[in-house]
């Protein structure tokens, strides 16, 4: 993919900024994670397809007038605009990194085809049970979503987003007691997605809600980092690269 290309796409992931001018929605669907549940064709029958054995359900989070798709190849999204039960997406775009497991770069793409087809939701409550989130399609098609509180929801803020490096390998933790922490440091982008500052390195006592770390890789991180009684809490929000480090 041509650099100019791949800069613009990371300066969108790293803002969360739309593709188009977007109206954001109601409050309802910013308030969930939405997991992909089942999908039926215009005449109610499920289509095969869309969750694949063994992985995670491609996953929708409404933010700042844009829609992700996590659990994906890529990070794919899209602006949208969302008003009293009517949904309009623009065509998503994707930072595009190749992926091997064919059958999930194929349903990437298919998502990428389908929610600019999207015509309106509903967003179904039951007590004491999670929310479903229908949506509608332009050929009479609809998915059914099964909702989770996000990270805002639950801390009751919307956070600050900040951004994190980890290390390839693990340091002694200052509290000793042969515990290991992460290493992290600060990083600063600007609206174009160019890295113009880093701090220094230092452990990271705290857990990352959502992160797993992998010996060996690099990673810079895209987080949300929530005020509690019991001090900061970190979210993932965004994996932003990612590197094997020999």
């Amino acid at each position: 993919m041509p650099s100019f290309l791949r800069t613009i796409l990371l300066a969108l992931v790293l803002c969360g900024c739309a593709a188009a001018p977007i109206t954001p929605a109601s409050s309802g669907l910013q308030a969930y994670a939405w997991n992909l549940a089942a999908a039926f064709d215009a005449g109610g029958r499920a289509e095969q397809g869309w969750l694949l054995p063994g992985r995670p359900a491609p996953q929708l989070k409404f933010q700042d007038g844009r829609v992700n798709v996590a659990n994906l190849c890529n990070v794919v999204g899209a602006g949208y605009f969302a008003d009293n039960g009517a949904l309009r997406v623009a065509q998503p775009v994707s930072t595009m990194r190749a992926c091997p497991e064919a059958d999930l770069m194929a349903l990437e793409r298919r998502i990428s085809t389908r929610l600019p087809q999207a015509t309106g939701y509903e967003i179904r409550n039951a007590p004491s049970a999670a929310p479903t989130l229908v949506l509608q399609f332009s050929d009479g098609g609809r998915w059914e979503l099964a909702g989770m509180p996000t990270a805002a929801t639950r801390f009751g803020s919307a956070g600050e987003r900040v951004f994190l490096e980890v290390a390839p390998a693990h340091v002694p933790c200052p509290s000793g007691g042969g515990r290991m922490c992460l290493s992290v440091r600060d990083v600063r982008f600007d609206e174009q997605g160019i890295r113009r500052s880093t701090g220094e390195w230092h452990p990271f006592e705290g857990e990352i809600e959502g992160f797993r770390h992998e010996p060996g890789m690099r990673n810079v991180l895209r987080l949300q980092r929530y005020a509690t009684s019991a001090g900061p809490a970190y979210v993932l929000d965004l994996v932003v690269e990612s590197e094997q480090v020999r």
